[in-house]
């Protein structure tokens, strides 16, 4: 069976660490969307680390770790991330890429940051890894499939010309900056297919096979439902579905093989990057929660840069559960909020009067205000604790009353950052 980790919310969720937890029962570990523009964080016993797209499987010795046809591959970060664990005492991971995935230009970063720039204080928040036009690219098909880089040098050639046209026109004429180095390009392809050659394969093969087989594979997804280009906050979105339903079509087996899809959200919520996010807060009480969250504060695990925070959303985060089709909720960095004499939750959405506890259309929600219940903090460290029932009552109050609005089973509790630290729970609301 198929089990898929994913996020509830703007991303940032704790993901990582879930999958990092989950994968001692798996047998493989699947990224299969997004590419190098977002971080999960692990702590183990080698260190401290944040993966950008190897997956979280890398650190067990006996999982295969598959990047799916559906990421957005790219080969220098991917090579150098193994390069870095296994520097660090890491043993080299077992690696299978689909020969169906897609590859990260050097052109497709150089065209978000020119972008980001031309857009200004109208840009979209993009992290500048080529996110968006490479995605773009793909659907216009004048992307590149990895398979491609292993032709002849006339037919590479002949593409990098048909896809230099195009792409000369808007580096000359509308960003001002120079036209692509053709022979540099080809040479580029032709270093980088070497790196990658040993671990390329038909990822659809092999885990159809593996699932006849009665193995156990972890999908495990990038940024949150509020990130989906569909479903999400459009046009603050990403250009790749973070749903767990995506995982099928990414890695070519049947939806049905997802039976268990555990949706991570935190317990207060965070996000990088620009649009709506109607609990967020600002100034002093921000600062507080930004410092006190996260293992070292909430700051992108790929961009550094200081993350947006606000309270519990239980409008976004039941829609966002929904969305996923959750059947478990890991509920993560509680233990971040013993320091508040009291937490606020946003039960509803207040818009023009009216309050709304279903989670609207992306235009509704700047008109859209928080409505919120308080809750006393349990002002205690909780980390170490392994029975839910040896929580403060005052937390426990906390997580059932979550439960019960966004109507979702919370199973598992994240109250530290480590492999171990978490808390399974029996849910009543589980069947």
């Amino acid at each position: 069976m198929i089990t898929a980790v994913v996020g509830a919310n703007w991303g940032d969720e704790g993901k990582g660490k879930i999958t990092d937890t989950l994968a001692d029962q798996a047998d493989i570990v699947v990224r299969f969307q997004g590419g190098a523009n977002a971080g999960h964080t692990i702590v183990n016993k080698y260190g401290k680390f944040a993966l950008h797209t190897v997956p979280s499987g890398a650190f067990h010795q006996n999982i295969m770790n598959i990047m799916g046809a559906g990421v957005a591959f790219d080969i220098e970060k991917f090579m150098n991330e193994i390069d870095t664990i296994t520097s660090r005492g890491v043993p080299m991971p077992n690696i299978l890429i689909s020969d169906r995935a897609q590859v990260m230009m050097p052109y497709h970063v150089l065209f978000d940051t020119l972008e980001e720039a031309r857009l200004a204080g109208k840009s979209f928040g993009s992290t500048k890894s080529g996110i968006a036009p490479f995605y773009s690219d793909k659907y216009a098909k004048i992307g590149w499939q990895l398979h491609e880089f292993y032709q002849d040098d006339d037919v590479l050639m002949e593409k990098i010309n048909r896809v230099a046209d195009i792409k000369d026109v808007l580096l000359v004429n509308l960003y001002h900056t120079d036209p692509i180095d053709r022979k540099g390009l080809l040479d580029w392809i032709k270093t980088q297919r070497e790196r990658v050659r040993p671990y390329i394969g038909d990822v659809s093969l092999y885990l159809t096979e593996a699932l006849k087989e009665g193995k156990k594979v972890l999908f495990e997804g990038q940024l949150g439902t509020m990130k989906d280009p569909d479903h999400g906050i459009y046009p603050m979105v990403t250009s790749s579905s973070p749903l767990a339903a995506f995982g099928a079509v990414s890695c070519g087996v049947a939806p049905y093989e997802i039976q268990k899809i555990v949706v991570v959200s935190k317990a207060y919520s965070s996000a990088v990057g620009a649009g709506e996010f109607v609990s967020e807060i600002f100034g002093h009480d921000a600062e507080l929660l930004r410092n006190h969250g996260g293992d070292g504060g909430e700051y992108g695990a790929t961009t550094g840069r200081p993350r947006r925070v606000g309270w519990y959303d239980c409008v976004a985060s039941r829609y966002g559960c929904r969305v996923q089709g959750a059947t478990d909720v890991a509920f993560t960095v509680v233990d971040d909020l013993g320091y508040l004499d009291e937490i606020p939750v946003c039960v509803g959405y207040d818009y023009k009067g009216e309050t709304l506890k279903e989670f609207p259309v992306t235009s509704k929600l700047k008109d859209c205000k928080p409505v919120y219940k308080t809750f006393p903090g349990w002002k205690c460290d909780i980390r170490g604790i392994k029975k839910y029932e040896d929580l403060p009552e005052k937390c426990r109050d906390y997580i059932e009353f979550i439960e019960k609005e966004i109507g979702f089973p919370i199973t598992m509790i994240s109250n530290g950052p480590a492999r171990e630290d978490i808390i399974y729970r029996e849910s009543p609301l589980k069947k």
